[in-house]
């Protein structure tokens, strides 16, 4: 793999790209909190006051109140029984595994879940079926294939990065046993899906008695780290029994102070962010639709793009970047084998910027002439069903 070309982000909805000013419609900053004013107060009041490093184990030395208040803030804005910090997103599903390991008789997991997921199953210590890709069907088979008094565990994205598309948990949480647990891996969901910002399980309706919820603190809420949120009888397992916890140095306070004001304006705000946000998606889509292009009725902020070929594909990026728009094009797992445009769509994107994102896209598929808007601005819907 190439490593891309540096970007430089100089406002919430730009980056600076090769010395050009260019709207921005890549990366996971679904609210654009990563250059929030009061997050970066924040962060700098946190390194003044707190220093940088705890430069320990919180099972050593390097324990601090503030973790404390981080954790109990998250329990509450999620509604779980307990949360754990640890230091990044990545590994929040590895800190769940070693915890957890030998504890089941069989690892259940989306065939396309995310690369972190896949090493927990991994660390779980068990062996490990996969399922077909969001097939609430194809799962209850490989429920069936285990056995009765089989001890199962569920791994699955809650929206996946890829498309914007989420997970049926209720449908899983059906076919599992009583006793078995899910584990959703909620990086893109939470502070995105739900009417407060809750993530995937508050989309789907569905309880936490049996679930065990995964986020980064660096894609919705701009920050960085992980959290666990789940029962209690999970987190004293993780402080008990993860290595990753157990032996590593946690995050640095600047960014705990920083995270805590993403979270509180998050809940200060009472659901209009995650509004805003899929008010802008639907903007986008639908214009889309309207355009021709076949959109699926996905919640997630995201359109995907996969060009039918190379040629396609520097046609678009030609396009884009005429039009003072980063082209996003991206190869990564979960999407397709050959690459494809994953645009993001933020809360903070100006009408100007969605219409200059569609009028590019539409040029690329030859439709000539303005796009048709509604009486309030935003792109006229088509009534056509996206696949």
């Amino acid at each position: 793999m190439t490593e891309p070309e540096p970007l430089q982000q100089v406002d919430r909805t730009y980056v600076r790209w090769k010395r050009r000013r260019l709207s921005y419609f890549g990366g996971c900053d679904y609210l654009r909190l990563a250059s929030h004013p009061a997050v970066l107060r924040a962060l700098r009041s946190g390194a003044k006051e707190y220093g940088l490093n705890v430069a320990a184990s919180r099972l050593t030395t390097g324990n601090h109140t503030l973790y404390a208040v981080l954790e109990r803030a998250l329990a509450g804005f999620f509604g779980a029984e307990s949360a754990l910090v640890v230091p990044t997103g990545y590994v929040t599903n590895l800190v769940v595994a070693q915890a957890l390991a030998r504890s089941f008789s069989h690892a259940l997991i989306d065939e396309r879940s995310h690369l972190s997921l896949l090493d927990a199953a991994a660390a779980l210590e068990c062996p490990v079926l996969r399922f077909k890709h969001r097939d609430p069907a194809d799962a209850r088979r490989a429920v069936q294939r285990c056995g009765t008094g089989a001890r199962l565990i569920l791994l699955t994205d809650g929206m996946f990065s890829h498309d914007g598309s989420v997970a049926p948990l209720k449908e899983y949480l059906k076919c599992l046993p009583r006793d078995a647990l899910l584990l959703v891996d909620d990086a893109h969901g939470a502070g995105v899906l739900g009417r407060r910002g809750r993530g995937t399980i508050e989309h789907a309706e569905v309880g936490r008695e049996r679930v065990v919820q995964t986020i980064t603190l660096s894609k919705a809420f701009g920050v960085y780290g992980g959290a666990v949120l789940g029962p209690v009888s999970v987190r004293r397992k993780m402080i008990e029994r993860s290595r990753i916890f157990l032996g590593g140095t946690p995050l640095p306070l600047p960014l705990v102070s920083a995270a805590l004001q993403a979270l509180a304006l998050v809940a200060q705000a009472k659901g209009k962010m995650q509004q805003a946000l899929a008010r802008n998606a639907e903007i986008v889509k639908n214009g889309l639709r309207t355009a021709g292009f076949v959109v699926p009725d996905y919640p997630g902020p995201i359109v995907a793009i996969a060009p039918p070929n190379a040629r396609a594909a520097l046609q678009l990026k030609r396009i884009l970047l005429a039009a003072a728009i980063h082209p996003p094009f991206i190869t990564y797992h979960g999407g397709p084998k050959n690459g494809y445009f994953r645009f993001v769509i933020s809360s903070e994107h100006t009408p100007a910027q969605l219409r200059g994102l569609l009028d590019a896209l539409r040029r690329w598929r030859g439709i000539p002439g303005p796009l048709p808007q509604s009486p309030r601005g935003t792109v006229s819907p088509r009534a056509e069903p996206g696949a």
